[in-house]
């Protein structure tokens, strides 16, 4: 049976590493004013940073339509029998929903949708995972199965300068975006039921990064050999500095830096910073 995998563009992934595993990709969309932007095809992240300055309103964001979906499923039929198709949390999004519906309208492939629980590279190391064991000619039970084995070892976490575009996106509770604010806190988030909460408050910047590198390390420290993202929006100097700092303490490591591109961006807002890993 020959497998395609394909995901969403809220995992970030490099054009070339997508090329070269053969991952296929639908769009998400930011909206500026009325204008639509398929992100990672009309517009890249550093323009996403740029332009977000230049306008007064926060843009809004959109999952892909069925359609788009169906048409993408349809042309995998032609070349495969199956497709993974593994998407952004399903509580942020609708777009794993969306693949359901469209997978159920379209004959001559297996669909057979793997909702991340995340966004970004922590849905991006699973998609890698899956394109890798679909070149090795792997089961579609197979490749599930070790999905589901990196979620017991997958953690993300990630902090945010600002509160406010989360709590106007509806990503997060009104309460929770509230106190806050209040409180000038630097509230360190993950995902919980596929939603995101508040992990735990911390009063600044340096003491919750220093707090989400020590559970990194924590992990680390068992001896287990972990892939590692650090993950910027518009920051990457900060995301260098803490791979920078982990790798002095554990050279042997799997790390990347990616970015939050526009969609996840659009809530996050710039500067935010995460961290994300799995034991291999």
């Amino acid at each position: 049976m020959k497998i395609a995998v394909m995901t969403d563009s809220t995992a970030y992934l490099p054009v070339d590493i997508m090329e070269e595993l053969n991952i296929h990709m639908v769009p998400l969309s930011v909206v500026f004013e009325g204008t639509s932007y398929e992100e990672e095809i009309d517009i890249k992240y550093e323009e996403f940073y740029q332009k977000i300055k230049e306008v007064k309103e926060l843009p809004t964001t959109s999952q892909p339509s069925i359609g788009l979906i169906t048409t993408k499923l349809e042309a995998l039929a032609t070349d495969y029998d199956a497709v993974i198709a593994i998407h952004i949390s399903s509580g942020i999004s609708g777009t794993y929903q969306a693949v359901i519906t469209a997978g159920s309208m379209v004959e001559g492939i297996k669909v057979y949708p793997y909702d991340s629980e995340l966004s970004c590279m922590g849905l991006g190391f699973y998609v890698l995972e899956a394109a890798k064991m679909a070149k090795e000619n792997k089961t579609s039970e197979e490749i599930l199965a070790r999905l589901d084995e990196m979620k017991q070892s997958m953690r993300a976490y990630f902090m945010v300068e600002d509160l406010s575009n989360l709590h106007r996106g509806g990503r997060l509770n009104g309460a929770q975006a509230i106190v806050g604010s209040l409180l000038q806190v630097k509230p360190i988030l993950h995902f919980v039921d596929k939603v995101i909460v508040p992990f735990e408050k911390i009063r600044t910047t340096k003491k919750a990064l220093n707090r989400i590198m020590g559970m990194l390390e924590e992990d680390a420290a068992k001896g287990n050999e972990l892939s590692v993202s650090f993950i910027h929006a518009n920051n990457k100097q900060g995301a260098i500095e803490l791979r920078d700092a982990f790798i002095e303490k554990y050279p042997k490591s799997d790390t990347s830096i990616n970015y939050f591109g526009p969609v996840i961006g659009t809530h996050l807002g710039e500067g935010s910073l995460g961290v994300v890993w799995y034991q291999k």
